[in-house]
């Protein structure tokens, strides 16, 4: 699972004075704490607070580090440096976009755009897996053109691909399959009532909710994960063919969040019920972390999501 997240406790954790008019201020993050949840906080897109950071606006920011807020033209002057056309009105933090990386920022680990010239048995034999492994996991149909532009996600740490170190268009396409990157939110005791219903502990499942996507069903990463749990098309499918006792909608936010339940109580009953593990499981995948150990943002994202799942009743 890859992926990229005001419930009741970020929306508590606001900044403790306004900034003077054209200069920014200094913010430590909290528990909780997004680069979603603080944007919105500030009336800033979340590319803003991105780029004005030298981060991804899918970014899993490390708690008790320290972001740069800007003032609105320092917000303009970060987006202009970092080639993105500011945002229109609409495009809030609030607002539904597929995640971009800023110039400058890391990777998201696995996360790949696709270039003029990529062919999925290219980048498959690249990367070390199967043609039919990359298509299915990506939700695309193996027999139709792989446009430029679409977002992809690769194993952990496999070899970048040839092309990666050429610029990235600056269009992004993402695989139409399921689930699909919808309006809407869900709240932080539905999503621990969906948990619990489907085998979860709900604690766990709303830290992973609240990290990876701030219970935005509308979220889509740039390692082609969607919805509140970032669920990728092969695990969904997955899911729901192994794990779901019905069919799921999969343009519902709440199938979502049942779909990582499922994935995730799958996960502990591997891991025999290893809270720790089945987190870091959910974000760089079990086989990975069984064979490579944890990489050093998965511990990063295990130690949010254990600090989270205090907040969240755990």
């Amino acid at each position: 699972m890859r992926s990229r997240h005001i419930g009741l406790l970020a929306a508590a954790a606001a900044l403790l004075s306004a900034p003077p008019a054209g200069a920014h201020v200094l913010h430590t993050v909290e528990p909780g704490e997004t680069l979603w949840s603080i944007a919105a906080q500030s009336n800033l897109t979340t590319r803003t607070v991105a780029a004005s950071n030298g981060l991804s606006p899918d970014a899993h920011i490390v708690l008790g580090s320290t972001l740069s807020i800007p003032s609105v033209p320092e917000g303009a002057a970060a987006l202009a440096r970092a080639g993105v056309a500011t945002a229109p009105a609409a495009d809030k933090a609030s607002a539904p976009a597929v995640a971009t990386t800023s110039a400058g920022a890391p990777a998201t680990r696995g996360a790949y755009v696709v270039r003029a010239g990529d062919t999925l048995g290219g980048l498959a034999a690249q990367t070390g897996i199967s043609f039919a492994h990359m298509a299915y996991v990506n939700g695309i149909d193996p027999a139709a053109p792989l446009l430029t532009g679409t977002l992809l996600k690769l194993p952990n740490g496999a070899p970048a691909p040839a092309r990666a170190s050429t610029p990235a268009p600056a269009a992004r396409v993402v695989p139409a399959a399921a689930p699909y990157a919808t309006p809407g939110r869900v709240s932080a005791e539905r999503v621990k009532q969906l948990a619990a219903e489907h085998g979860a502990p709900a604690s766990l499942a709303a830290a992973i909710g609240w990290q990876e996507s701030g219970f935005n069903n509308a979220a889509v990463s740039s390692a082609n994960a969607r919805g509140v749990m970032q669920v990728l098309p092969g695990t969904w499918d997955w899911v729901q063919r192994n794990l779901a006792s019905g069919q799921l909608n999969p343009a519902s936010a709440e199938d979502n969040v049942r779909v990582g339940s499922l994935y995730l109580a799958r996960l502990l009953r591997e891991t025999g019920g290893d809270a720790r593990l089945a987190a870091a499981g959910y974000y760089q995948g079990l086989l990975s972390v069984r064979t490579r150990g944890m990489y050093d943002d998965t511990e990063r994202y295990v130690d949010n999501v254990m600090a989270l799942r205090a907040r969240f009743g755990g």
